[in-house]
């Protein structure tokens, strides 16, 4: 079983601008969202029977402070592994993702955008690090893995749980008050208490 969390609100998430690599610290509301998450989590694992859980994220700091809450909840260390960072980029990190996209063609799709990015990831590399990453996994149904991620990088790493085509990848949505279930072949949505 693997439970993927996004980090809570950013900063730069409330203002529209192109984060990748770069750093912005949590909202109030993202703190708010990462103890939801970080409760539903721990709720999950401390009624689970199976073998011990492990929590990676990323090591970007919004990751890592979702992943503190999660932490302190669920009593689990944290792990960092770079192969969970969100997609590099480039060029357009922390400028505003309306003057990046008034510069764009209109038939590019929305979705598709952030792999144009000069300096940054293409969807190939991301993808390659999203099965590098899966494929040193135990199987399931030993698995017991809580991913603390981005919103690019989780709809790489269930697209490839599922085996989604591109185009349904793209259009999964990414919550920052939901975690995702991948176990057994399925991905289930579970919704946290709301937080405002």
């Amino acid at each position: 079983m693997i439970l993927l969390a996004r980090h809570g609100q950013t900063f730069w998430n409330r203002e529209r601008r192109i984060q990748g690599r770069s750093e912005s610290a949590l909202t109030p509301l993202g703190e708010r969202q990462a103890a939801a998450m970080a409760s539903l989590v721990a709720d999950i694992v401390r009624r689970d029977a199976g073998p011990p859980w492990r929590l990676v994220s990323s090591p970007i700091g919004r990751a890592v402070q979702t992943a503190t809450a999660i932490s302190r909840a669920a009593d689990l260390p944290i792990e960092l592994d770079p192969r969970l960072a969100e997609i590099a980029c480039g060029d357009w990190e922390g400028r505003l993702w309306d003057d990046v996209s008034a510069e764009l063609p209109d038939s590019v799709p929305r979705d598709e955008r952030f792999y144009l990015a000069p300096g940054g990831e293409t969807f190939d590399q991301v993808s390659d690090r999203v099965a590098d990453w899966l494929s040193g996994l135990p199987d399931e149904p030993d698995r017991r893995v809580i991913a603390v991620s981005h919103g690019v990088l989780g709809r790489h790493l269930r697209g490839a749980y599922g085996t989604f085509d591109r185009a349904a990848l793209l259009s999964q949505d990414v919550p920052q008050d939901a975690i995702f279930r991948l176990w057994n072949g399925q991905i289930d949505r579970l919704d946290c208490e709301p937080v405002e």
